[in-house]
């Protein structure tokens, strides 16, 4: 028999998410495996879109979830709400992941010698001019609010759509799309004529 101070299992599942996050902050993990339930399509869709392999992908919501599961309390409901926070997770984890997949492929490659194939001078400085463009732009991408690099990180290194960006966040398009705009305005002003045209 539940204890009176214990919401009834079933009962969870009629929580709204900003409940079920005040349990998890209690540690409960019934409580969590709702959110996780509630939230792990739309996660894993984000997560393989960016990583491109469900290995990955599976491996990030994993990451993620566990991320929420131990820092709980830091959800605040006045700056969005779960399903914007989880994904911001997620999407924070992928990018973590690309990274390291990328540093494992240049290892990979430098022990294969294969770098040695790019060393003619007209690529090595282009390739030189590519990362130095990326890295300005990483930049200035966390310059910007987070409302607004959330929306071209996920719409730039995520594919999405201006539509589907809007579903993932539980967000009005008009919104997504002023948000876009916004950051897209802020960044050209940063980058100063950086990004080529047709770019960022």
């Amino acid at each position: 028999m539940a204890r009176d101070h214990e919401p009834d299992p079933g009962a969870l599942h009629h929580l709204a998410d900003e409940e079920l996050m005040r349990l998890v902050r209690s540690s409960d993990p019934r409580a969590f495996a709702v959110v996780y339930e509630r939230h792990r399509g739309s996660a894993f869709s984000l997560a393989y879109r960016m990583c491109g392999t469900r290995t990955a992908a599976e491996d990030v919501v994993q990451e993620a979830f566990l991320a929420l599961w131990r820092s709980g309390g830091r959800y605040d409901a006045r700056r969005g709400s779960v399903r914007t926070w989880v994904l911001g997770i997620v999407h924070n984890r992928a990018i973590d992941a690309l990274r390291r997949a990328t540093v494992h492929d240049r290892r990979r490659a430098s022990d294969e010698g294969l770098e040695e194939r790019f060393e003619t001078g007209e690529r090595t400085d282009a390739e030189v001019a590519r990362r130095a463009e990326a890295s300005e732009i990483r930049s200035a991408l966390g310059e910007l609010p987070s409302e607004q690099s959330q929306v071209i990180e996920l719409a730039y290194y995520g594919g999405f759509t201006h539509a589907e960006i809007a579903d993932m966040l539980g967000a009005p398009l008009g919104t997504v799309k002023g948000r876009m705009r916004l950051g897209l305005e802020k960044l050209r002003g940063q980058l100063d004529g950086l990004a080529p045209e047709g770019g960022i």
